[in-house]
């Protein structure tokens, strides 16, 4: 069966998507997520037990090694626990294909990296766009929808240069109207703020958090290393030894 955002449900059958206010829009029930490190077996979700609200920006932290970016890539199907149960957005990740993982990822998951991973040689909207092409669209019919995310972070005006041409800053901007541009549920940031100075980051941090509390609502997650980047979200979360410790 295909639901209205064109996402199939599995044959094994899942939950409807969750709209209601209130109702939790990641539930992760005992996640073990394993990796074979030369002869040694590391555990970096051991047993994670997690929910998370829509409308909320959310921080994850903790030191190295503590599990954070392992639950990031699962809560953005960028990976698969060995066992528990992690379900976003009313689908359980784990029960999906690998197509269905895709479209999971393409059409409900907005990712933000702390380098950009901007395309050098496309214009800030061409960038915005380009997950509408990835989606069968062609990149002129997303412009219109492009230029206005643009302008949601302040960047109308900077539409037609590319990344070379802005600020770090400017680019995270652009690379922020990207994620959006599908109208996913949640957003995954890694490390926001890591490649900027303290006043650019801080602007970042408040459009983060503008994007968590505008329309019906989304859910921002983001991962840091920074306490002072941390305190701007709702919530913060402290993951140490695959477990977390709020």
């Amino acid at each position: 069966m295909r639901r209205g955002n064109g996402l199939s449900e599995p044959s094994s059958g899942l939950s409807d998507i969750r709209e209601a206010s209130g109702q939790p829009i990641v539930e992760a029930i005992d996640l073990v997520r394993e990796y074979q490190m030369g002869q040694e077996k590391v555990r970096a979700l051991d047993g994670l037990n997690l929910t998370l609200e829509a409308r909320q920006f959310v921080s994850i932290v903790g030191p190295s090694g503590a599990g954070k970016s392992t639950l990031l890539h699962v809560l953005g199907a960028l990976d698969v626990p060995d066992s528990g149960s992690i379900i976003v957005d009313g689908l359980d990740l784990a029960k999906l294909s690998e197509e269905q993982q895709s479209e999971f990822r393409r059409t409900r998951v907005g990712f933000i990296f702390q380098f950009f991973n901007l395309i050098p040689t496309m214009s800030a909207w061409e960038n915005v766009a380009l997950p509408r092409l990835l989606d069968g669209k062609s990149l002129r019919s997303a412009k219109s929808e492009a230029i206005a995310l643009l302008d949601r972070v302040g960047l109308g005006d900077r539409s037609k240069h590319r990344p070379s041409e802005l600020s770090g800053g400017q680019m995270q901007r652009v690379a922020i109207a990207r994620s959006l541009i599908m109208s996913p549920r949640i957003v995954l940031a890694d490390e926001p703020t890591g490649n900027l100075d303290s006043h650019t980051g801080e602007s970042i941090l408040e459009l983060l958090t503008e994007v968590a509390h505008e329309g019906d609502g989304r859910l921002v997650v983001m991962v840091t290393h920074d306490n002072k980047a941390a305190a701007h979200a709702d919530r913060t979360i402290t993951v140490r030894d695959g477990k977390i410790q709020e």
